[in-house]
């Protein structure tokens, strides 16, 4: 697993119009967020903090059981990071989703958690916690439906009331499933 460096670089490339990271040694990370939600910060060359890469090790040990790659599992912890950092706050989008727990519920920041709808059940981490809602991204490969004609894809974010959230639990190392 890749292991973070206070030599890497967050820095927005115009060219590619995508916030990127500099890992050293010729290679780069492109972030997977939209131009248009980058708080004003993004836009200037700063440093891999030591806040960021307390948040990339708690991200990598809560995705550490997910039935994905080592390579996408470091994509995810680091598209994971950015958010937390550069994400503009944005208002929950719950209607999406299905009333699934109380409003009791609050999930801590890397828990991985379900959220369904009538088209489906996806698996989405916990990025950011507030109150009452969370800044969640997709960790499934297979997009996932939020109406007919709208998908998101891994990685994508999007923040929702926890009451439309349920826990999930590990089942063994290869998979995980909804408990309750």
């Amino acid at each position: 697993m890749l292991k973070p460096s206070d030599t890497w670089t967050w820095y927005y490339d115009n060219k590619a119009q995508s916030l990127m990271l500099d890992l050293g040694m010729d290679m780069v990370f492109c972030v997977n967020l939209p131009h248009k939600v980058l708080v004003e910060g993004a836009f200037s060359e700063c440093k891999f903090s030591v806040d960021d890469a307390s948040a990339y090790q708690m991200f990598v040990e809560h995705i550490s059981y997910l039935p994905l790659s080592e390579p996408r599992k470091v994509e995810l912890a680091l598209n994971c990071v950015a958010a937390k950092r550069f994400h503009k706050p944005m208002l929950p989008k719950s209607w999406f989703f299905d009333t699934q727990s109380d409003a009791g519920y609050a999930p801590e920041e890397g828990e991985v958690i379900s959220l369904k709808n009538d088209l489906g059940e996806g698996h989405f981490i916990i990025v950011e916690n507030y109150e009452c809602a969370s800044m969640c991204m997709l960790v499934d490969m297979d997009a996932f439906a939020l109406n007919p004609t709208k998908y998101m894809a891994f990685c994508e974010p999007i923040k929702v009331m926890h009451d439309r959230m349920a826990p999930m639990q590990v089942v063994n190392s290869s998979y995980y499933a909804m408990v309750g």
